[in-house]
C-alpha cells in the first residue's frame, strides 16, 4: 500500500485510472505480483518484449556491456561496438537500399527524425499520414496523428506542425491527394491503434507507386510491426513493399529503450550538411540498449522464433473466433484485435481479465476490441491456456 500511494503521489500519471497492478518479477510470457499472482502478459509492453521477459541472452548482454562501458559521448562521434554491430546486422536484414541506421531513444523520436529527413531531402513541407494512425506524443509525431479522430488528443496542444493532412488507409482513391508538394507519406504497413487493420491487396504497392510518381518519400512506421510481430522479421517483407525510410523501436531494443530510422545513404547523408548536425541526440544508440537489441534479434534468428509466429496467431484465432461474443478477429501474425462491437463490453472484459490474471488492453482508435500481442516466444500450450481463460471471461460478459 505504501508503494502504491507513492506511485500515485510521485509518478506522473497518464490517466485518472491506472491499473495499479504491482509487478514483482517477470519471466517468459508472465509477470507476477508481490503476492505471487500470475498474469499472462498479452500486451508484451505493446509489442516490446518479443523474446519474453528476462530472456537470459538479453540479460547477459546487458550485464556484460554495462560492465564494459555505458555512455561515453553523444551519438555519432565515437566508434562503439554494440552500435556498429547492430546497425550492420539490421542493414543486412532489411531490403536494399535501407542501409544507413540512425539510432534514437524511442519510436516517437524515430518518427521525428524521419519527418525531418524527408523535409530536408525533398525540400518540401507537406506531410501526409493516415487517419486513425498513432506515431507518438511529441509535437511532430502528434501532428501526424491521424485526423480527424486524433483531434481528441491533439486539440489541447495546438498549434502543431503546419501543412499536415491525413488520408484514409486502404482507400485507393485518396492516393490522388499525394502530390508534388508532398515531402512524405507516413504509414504503418498494418495499422495498430486503429484496431489491427492489415493492408488490402495491392494497397501498399499503389501507395509506393504514387509516391514514386510525385517524388514523395514513403515512410513506414514499423515500430509495432517490426522484429517479427507479423510473422516476418519486418512487415515490409511480408507485404513486399520497401519504403524510403523505416522507423523502428519497441521490440527493437530487446526490452531496453531504443529506436532508429533507417534509409539509404543517398537520403540519410543529407542530414550531415546545410546545416551540419541536422539531427543530434545524446543517448540515442546507447551501447547497453544496442547490446540488448542485438542479443534479442540474434535470439529470434538463432531459435527461428519468427517462423512460429503465424501458426501461433492462427491458433489464437481458431480458439476464439467461434465465441458468440466475438464479432470479428483482425490479425497479422501475433498482433490481434478481438472485436466485441461495444465499448461497454470491452470495459467489462478488461475488469474480468484483471481478476482472472490476463493483461490486455484496447486501442486508441478502437475501444470495442481488445489486443492480443504476447511475447513471440509464447508456447502453444500457453496460447491454449490463455485462450481458455479469455473464453471463460467472455462467457461471464
Amino acid at each position: 500500500m505504501i508503494l502504491r500511494n507513492q506511485f500515485l503521489a510521485h509518478v506522473a500519471q497518464t490517466s485518472p485510472s491506472p491499473m495499479l497492478v504491482e509487478v514483482a518479477r517477470a519471466e517468459g510470457s508472465f509477470f507476477y505480483t508481490p503476492e505471487g499472482k500470475r498474469y499472462f502478459d498479452l500486451v508484451a509492453g505493446v509489442s516490446v518484449s518479443n523474446v519474453g521477459h528476462a530472456n537470459p541472452a538479453v540479460v547477459r548482454a546487458v550485464q556484460e556491456q554495462a560492465a564494459r562501458y555505458m555512455h561515453v559521448m553523444v551519438y555519432g562521434e565515437l566508434v562503439e561496438t554494440p552500435q556498429v554491430e547492430y546497425a550492420a546486422k539490421i542493414a543486412s536484414l532489411l531490403p536494399a537500399p535501407l542501409e544507413s541506421v540512425y539510432f534514437v531513444n524511442s519510436g516517437a523520436e524515430a518518427v521525428e527524425g524521419a519527418l525531418k529527413l524527408a523535409k530536408r531531402y525533398t525540400g518540401r513541407t507537406e506531410l501526409i499520414s493516415m487517419r486513425r494512425a498513432y506515431h507518438g506524443s511529441t509535437h511532430g509525431a502528434m501532428s501526424v496523428m491521424g485526423a480527424p479522430e486524433g483531434e481528441e488528443w491533439k486539440g489541447a496542444f495546438r498549434p502543431l506542425l503546419p501543412d499536415v493532412q491525413a488520408v484514409t488507409f486502404n482507400d485507393f482513391a485518396d492516393l490522388e491527394r499525394i502530390t508534388r508538394r508532398t515531402a512524405c507519406v507516413l504509414a504503418e504497413p498494418v495499422q495498430g491503434e486503429a484496431g489491427v487493420r492489415p493492408p488490402h491487396p495491392g494497397y501498399l504497392e499503389a501507395l509506393r507507386r504514387r509516391c514514386d510518381e510525385v517524388g514523395a518519400l514513403l515512410i513506414f512506421d514499423e515500430i509495432q510491426t517490426g522484429m517479427g510481430r507479423t510473422g516476418e522479421l519486418f512487415a515490409m517483407l511480408k507485404y513486399g513493399v520497401t519504403p524510403d525510410i523505416v522507423c523502428l523501436a519497441k521490440a527493437f531494443g530487446g526490452g531496453m529503450p531504443l529506436g532508429a530510422f533507417v534509409s539509404s545513404h543517398r537520403i540519410m547523408d543529407t542530414l550531415q550538411e546545410n546545416p551540419v548536425l541536422g539531427h543530434i541526440t545524446t543517448f540515442g544508440g546507447h551501447p547497453v540498449c544496442c547490446a540488448a537489441g542485438l542479443a534479442a534479434l540474434n535470439y529470434l534468428l538463432d531459435n527461428r522464433v519468427v517462423e512460429t509466429v503465424e501458426a501461433k496467431g492462427a491458433l489464437y484465432e481458431s480458439l476464439l473466433a467461434g465465441h458468440p461474443a466475438v464479432r470479428e478477429i483482425r490479425r497479422s501474425g501475433l498482433l490481434l484485435a478481438v472485436e466485441l462491437g461495444e465499448p461497454a463490453k470491452l470495459y467489462r472484459i478488461m475488469e474480468l481479465f484483471k481478476e482472472a490474471g490476463i493483461l490486455s488492453d484496447w486501442f486508441l482508435f478502437c475501444d470495442t476490441a481488445f489486443r492480443i500481442s504476447p511475447p513471440l516466444t509464447i508456447s502453444d500450450g500457453e496460447v491454449r491456456e490463455s485462450a481458455a481463460i479469455i473464453l471463460d471471461c467472455l462467457n461471464r460478459l
